[in-house]
């Protein structure tokens, strides 16, 4: 298993990094993106400490981890910027809070991150078809989530990542290691979405691929 949005201590997670990585590892997993929110005051500190744990674990060749962030909550205009920092300062995944239907997040926040240099468009939300459009256009990944509340809308974008060819991930967006999933819980919730058998395998390869480009 792959898991592509996680959190931590370093955010609003209840464990450490590497007591993450050691749930995550113990249950299977194959790689695991650490994805704390940042916003333009936070990040370079999260990303400096997630690299170094990163940095450690992947020595002991067991798990991929890659280092990352979840740009969460800032004005539209700022994303793009805030991506081309995350780069710079060496985040592997970069993904950005999409428009989630149970939180406050600012209109067109979907927009811009789609414009930007980031990996995932996080719980899109009522995402419109020509976003879906963009982001096929720009290789972003767009997430089924399986956090309560945030996968409210995972069929609508299942039909319209199957209607424009739109690349599909599934994440836990886990807090702590309770909320990660089993393969088979992974499984219902891509078929629960509306994804044949065979898209929800293509769904898997995408993280696999993604993983591969950026570890």
């Amino acid at each position: 298993m792959i898991d592509l949005h996680t959190h931590t201590t370093l955010s609003d997670g209840s464990v450490l990094p590497s007591e993450l990585v050691r749930h995550c590892l113990i249950s299977g997993y194959r790689a695991v993106a650490l994805t704390d929110h940042v916003d333009s005051g936070n990040m370079e500190r999260v990303l400096q400490q997630l690299m170094k744990v990163a940095e450690d674990l992947n020595r002991m060749g067991q798990i991929k981890v890659l280092s990352g962030v979840e740009i969460t909550h800032m004005p539209p205009s700022l994303i793009p910027e805030m991506a081309q920092d995350a780069r710079k300062l060496g985040a592997k995944i970069v993904v950005v809070h999409g428009e989630s239907p149970v939180e406050p997040v600012y209109p067109q926040t979907n927009l811009f991150a789609l414009q930007s240099d980031v990996d995932i468009l996080a719980h899109p939300g009522m995402i419109t078809e020509e976003e879906v459009r963009l982001a096929e256009r720009r290789g972003i990944y767009l997430e089924l989530s399986a956090r309560k509340g945030h996968c409210l809308t995972n069929g609508r974008l299942v039909v319209l990542a199957r209607r424009y060819q739109a690349k599909l991930v599934i994440n836990t967006d886990a807090h702590g290691p309770k909320e990660l999933f089993s393969q088979d819980l992974l499984r219902k919730v891509g078929l629960g979405a509306g994804l044949t058998e065979g898209e929800f395998q293509k769904v898997l390869g995408n993280s696999e691929e993604l993983v591969n480009k950026r570890f």
